[in-house]
């Protein structure tokens, strides 16, 4: 089981960075590449029709701006895409990237993380793949009890 973490540029690897952390912490194959939708067409279309030959499980696709390239790999992968929108320099407040990704038409389906939630991705991501894989779905319930008791330590130190 093998997760592609992709993104339209370098400049959006400061937050994918997230992502790829959070699934080597799941102990989570990852592959990573820069898939441009408007500068490397080609490439785009070879990865999205041949990802889950190659192993991929599920698709993290970050992007900033106009944002295509979640829902482009999405209309033409049998995988599940996880969409991050990414505020970059050009962006409209992040807004362009949120919408582009979240508005795709019925029937081609994009999960939508928070904006620069790349974060999230992987553990959704790590989820997934969890739902059939016994040994990341362990990791995934320690991670999440480790949630619940980091919350139940700073409550009881308020109480102090």
């Amino acid at each position: 089981m093998k997760v592609a973490v992709i993104m339209g540029s370098i400049s959006d690897m400061p937050i994918m960075q997230e992502a790829i952390d959070i699934l080597k912490a799941f102990e989570i194959e990852i592959e990573v590449d820069i898939v441009s939708a408007h500068r490397t067409p080609e490439k785009l279309f070879d990865f999205s029709m041949n990802a889950h030959t190659r192993g991929i499980s599920v698709v993290i696709a970050g992007a900033g701006g106009a944002a295509h390239l979640p829902g482009m790999v999405a209309s033409m992968s049998p995988l599940p895409v996880i969409g991050v929108p990414i505020k970059s320099s050009n962006s409209i407040d992040g807004w362009d990237s949120v919408l582009s990704i979240l508005q795709m038409p019925g029937g081609v389906p994009v999960a939508t993380v928070a904006l620069n939630g790349a974060k999230n991705a992987g553990i959704l991501a790590a989820q997934i793949i969890g739902s059939h894989n016994k040994s990341v779905l362990e990791k995934v319930i320690k991670y999440k009890t480790g949630l619940k008791e980091a919350v139940n330590i700073a409550s009881q130190s308020l109480q102090k």
